[in-house]
C-alpha cells in the first residue's frame, strides 16, 4: 500500500510527531510512506524511518497557497498513492482540489483526521469531505457530529497512540542526569513537577504558577519546570510569565527549560506532570507519554486529556480551573507511593496503526468493488 500524508510542516508539535511515528510504523509493516509538508526539524527523523518527504509550501493560510493545486495534482499522478491522509485544513483544500482534477479511476481514497475542534465555517468544513474521517478522541467525535453533520458510519475514533514500551522500558541515564543537573543545579535534591507544553496562554502556565506558589509553601523541596518553546508572537507572554514567577516569590522554585528534545528523560526525572489547559484539548499527548513513563499526572477534568486520565489514572483528575484543588491533588500524590498506572491498548501506537490501516483497507476494498 502507498500512503501519502499531508500536513503543514514538520516541527515539534504533537500532530507532527504523530505523523512521523505513524509513517515509521507504515514502513515497518512493508508499506510505502510519503509525506508532504513545508519541512522542518523532523524531516530527518522521518527519512531515517524509511519514508520519503516532499517539500511543498502547503502551510500558509493564504489564497496564494492555491497555487500548489497543480503541483499537488502532478505529485498524485507521479506517486499514485492508494491513500491520501490529510491532517490540516489548508493542506486538505489543496489536496482535495488537486484530487478532483484526476480521472475517477486514478483518484486515491482520502482520509482526514480532525486533530482539533476546528472553528465551524466553510474553511474547516473541507475536513469533513473525505471518504472517511478520524477523530482523535470522543470529545472531538462529538464535536464533529454536532457541528459538521457527518454520518456516524463515516467517522471513527482512533486515539493518538504512544509507543508505551519505548517510554516504559527506559531507565534514567546517569550521564544525562549529571548533564542536566550541571546545567540547572537548582534541580538537585528537589522533587520535580513538570509543566510541558509550548508557551501559549491557553496552555495554562499562569495557573501552574499559582498552583506552584501554594505547593512550595507547604513543600519547599518541590521545584517546577516549564518545558516548551516560545511560539512566534508569544515573547510578551513569556515576559508576563517571568514577571509573575518573580512576583509570586518563585524565582528559586520555577525554571523555564525552553524547547527540549529529551522529553522521555524529563518524564523520568519528574515526580509529577501537570496538564492545565484553559480550554478542552482534543487529545493531550503529554498526558499519555508521562503515564507511559510511569509518572503520575494531575490534569483538569476537561477534553481529550481527561479521557486519557480517566482511563489510565483517574486519581489525577481535578475540577477545571481550581488551582487550590490542583495543588492539593499534587501534594497528595507526592506524599504517597503512586498507584499502578495502566495504559489501555487503545492509547498505544500499535493500536492506532492497526485501526488506521483497517480504515484504509476497507476504503480501498470498497473502491475496487
Amino acid at each position: 500500500m502507498r500512503v501519502l500524508q499531508v500536513l503543514p510542516a514538520l516541527h515539534s508539535g504533537g500532530v507532527e510527531r504523530g505523523t512521523v511515528e505513524f509513517a515509521a510504523e507504515l514502513v515497518k509493516r512493508g508499506h510505502e510512506s510519503f509525506v508532504v509538508s513545508n519541512g522542518g526539524p523532523l524531516v530527518r527523523q522521518l527519512e531515517t524511518g524509511g519514508s520519503t518527504h516532499i517539500t511543498m509550501p502547503v502551510h500558509r493560510k493564504s489564497p496564494a497557497s492555491f497555487g500548489q493545486i497543480l503541483p499537488m495534482r502532478r505529485l498524485l499522478e507521479d506517486i499514485r498513492p492508494d491513500v491520501v491522509h490529510v491532517r490540516s485544513r489548508m493542506p486538505a483544500w489543496i489536496t482535495r482540489l488537486a484530487w478532483r482534477g484526476l480521472s475517477a479511476n486514478d483518484r486515491p481514497v482520502m482520509v482526514s483526521t480532525f486533530h482539533g475542534m476546528y472553528s465551524v465555517n466553510p474553511y474547516s468544513a473541507i475536513m469533513a469531505k473525505a471518504d472517511h474521517i478520524i477523530a482523535v478522541s470522543d470529545c472531538v467525535r462529538d464535536y464533529i457530529i454536532r457541528n459538521f453533520q457527518v454520518p456516524e458510519d463515516k467517522l471513527t475514533v482512533v486515539q493518538r497512540g504512544v509507543d508505551v514500551d519505548g517510554f516504559r522500558n527506559r531507565t534514567l541515564d546517569s550521564e544525562w542526569r549529571s548533564g542536566i543537573l550541571a546545567e540547572y543545579p537548582q534541580l538537585g535534591d528537589k522533587r520535580i513537577i513538570m509543566m510541558p507544553g509550548r508557551i501559549s496562554r491557553w496552555k495554562g502556565q499562569l495557573m501552574f504558577l499559582d498552583a506552584m506558589a501554594e505547593i512550595v509553601r507547604k513543600s519547599p523541596d518541590c521545584h517546577g519546570i516549564i518545558v516548551g518553546g516560545v511560539e512566534p508572537g508569544k515573547d510578551r507572554f513569556m515576559e508576563e510569565l517571568e514577571h509573575k514567577r518573580n512576583e509570586l516569590g518563585l524565582t528559586d522554585h520555577i525554571t523555564f527549560l525552553g524547547q527540549r528534545n529529551d522529553m522521555a528523560e524529563l518524564y523520568l526525572l519528574s515526580d509529577l506532570v501537570c496538564h492545565m489547559s484553559t480550554k478542552p484539548e482534543p487529545f493531550g499527548r503529554t498526558v499519555t507519554e508521562a503515564l507511559a513513563s510511569g509518572t503520575p499526572v494531575v490534569a483538569f477534568d476537561r477534553g481529550g486529556a481527561a479521557e486519557t486520565l480517566r482511563a489510565c489514572f483517574p486519581e489525577g483528575l481535578v475540577e477545571p480551573d481550581d488551582t487550590h484543588k490542583f495543588a492539593e491533588a499534587a501534594l497528595k500524590l507526592l506524599g504517597a507511593p503512586a498507584p499502578p498506572i495502566q495504559v489501555p491498548h487503545r492509547f498505544r501506537l500499535e493500536a492506532q496503526t492497526q485501526a488506521t490501516l483497517a480504515i484504509y483497507e476497507r476504503l480501498i476494498a470498497k473502491r475496487r468493488s
